[in-house]
């Protein structure tokens, strides 16, 4: 029987309720905290060894939060407790053929479907095929900063580099146009951003899916290079909303997240100068890079798990109906505080864990190992030049701007 008919008496249940998370225009402070920074410092309230706590009850739903990684990684890796399948929960927007679904909000048979037609794309062994385009995108976008640095001047980190290289890296790979930048930008952060309660978000996942879906009807006519292509070439019989929405997943999980990780990463090791020394004069990338991945966490929620039946989760019941949130930077936080690349590696959970685990992992951290050391070598000297413009209350922690000098000021 597997989910399927739990979820659909629950779908049934909500239903009558009317739930329709998309139309709230405000979202609770007993929700929104676990989304808030000071900096890129997390809420003390995500490592004070609560294991899980009451959030609040929103339309009717419990919501639940895990601060624990033991705990955390046993909720995302439950194979039949939960669903992720939003689509009941949304109203209208939950429609078979509508805006949301894809890899993060579907569940099995559907989901294993979907990902086994990716999960080939992003083998170690495939992507290190990318490394030389990887770099030589890295070089141009330094090529640019370099350029707009000039004198002294100050220039944004995050327009001119950390959004560009995981964006070019995509659409690449994807075999996407590199047409509407700017919507692309815009609509990235705003499908994370939950500051205006629901419908900013969705609509965002709306704008950015309706896109991809035209690419994907477009490239039935004529296929592209990339994923695209070859998924609408050798599996016509995906439909164009399922294709989009895989499309839409890979695009945004690909990009917002390594541009933040980019962004705040630079910040993070500017404030440890003997780590940026170390990477510009040649120092392995990986362990700074796996740090980096765990401190700043910058997904900080995991999708939202949707109970099936009644489960005990760190000693605490959590009934049928109720939803479960596991915080990415508590549980990689709790008795692993500051930044520090020379302890003892451990195992994370910035990808997630379970079958929902992010499928674009190994993209990112060869992105991350490539273009931080490379930055760190053109511009020893990089130096911030103003507060950040970080991100508030957003599921993907980041910034919208980040000045920098690329080198001293000239007198």
């Amino acid at each position: 029987m597997g989910i399927a008919a739990p979820l659909v008496r629950l779908a049934a249940r909500v239903g009558s309720r009317r739930l329709d998370l998309s139309r709230l225009d405000s979202l609770p402070e007993s929700l929104a905290w676990p989304l808030q920074r000071d900096g890129i410092a997390i809420d003390a309230r995500l490592v004070d060894g609560q294991p899980i706590r009451r959030l609040a009850s929103v339309l009717g739903m419990q919501v639940w939060l895990v601060t624990d990684a033991e705990a955390g990684r046993a909720v995302l890796a439950e194979p039949t407790a939960y669903s992720t399948d939003i689509r009941p929960y949304v109203g209208a927007r939950g429609a078979a053929d509508g805006d949301i679904g894809g890899l993060g909000f579907t569940d099995p048979p559907e989901h294993t479907v979907l990902r086994k037609l990716v999960a080939p794309e992003f083998t170690k062994r495939r992507l290190e095929a990318l490394r030389p385009r990887i770099a030589a995108i890295v070089d141009e976008q330094l090529d640019l900063l370099e350029r707009r640095g000039k004198a002294g001047d100050p220039v944004d980190l995050a327009a001119t580099f950390a959004f560009d290289v995981p964006f070019l890296v995509i659409c690449e790979l994807l075999g996407l146009p590199l047409d509407d930048r700017g919507t692309f930008r815009q609509l990235g952060g705003a499908r994370f951003d939950v500051s205006q309660g629901g419908m900013g978000a969705f609509g965002a996942i709306s704008g950015s899916r309706t896109f991809l879906i035209g690419a994907t009807q477009r490239q039935r006519v004529e296929s592209g290079p990339g994923l695209i292509g070859r998924l609408v070439t050798e599996h016509p019989e995906i439909s164009d909303h399922e294709l989009g929405g895989v499309a839409d997943g890979v695009f945004t999980g690909g990009m917002e997240t390594s541009a933040a990780m980019l962004a705040l990463g630079t910040g993070l090791l500017l404030e440890h100068p003997e780590w940026w020394e170390a990477l510009a004069s040649g120092a392995d990338p990986v362990p700074v890079v796996e740090e980096l991945l765990r401190h700043l966490a910058v997904v900080q929620v995991a999708f939202p798990r949707f109970a099936l039946r009644d489960i005990v989760v760190a000693g605490q019941r959590v009934r049928r109906g109720d939803v479960v949130m596991v915080s990415i930077p508590g549980s990689n936080q709790v008795g692993r505080p500051g930044f520090d690349p020379e302890r003892e590696p451990a195992s994370h959970l910035a990808f997630g864990h379970g079958i929902h685990r992010c499928v674009g992992a190994e993209l990112a951290r060869l992105e991350l190992q490539v273009a931080l050391p490379a930055l760190a070598r053109r511009f020893p000297l990089l130096a911030t030049a103003g507060d950040p413009a970080y991100r508030q209350t957003s599921i993907v922690f980041g910034v919208d701007a980040m000045p920098v000098r690329t080198c001293p000021v000239a007198h």
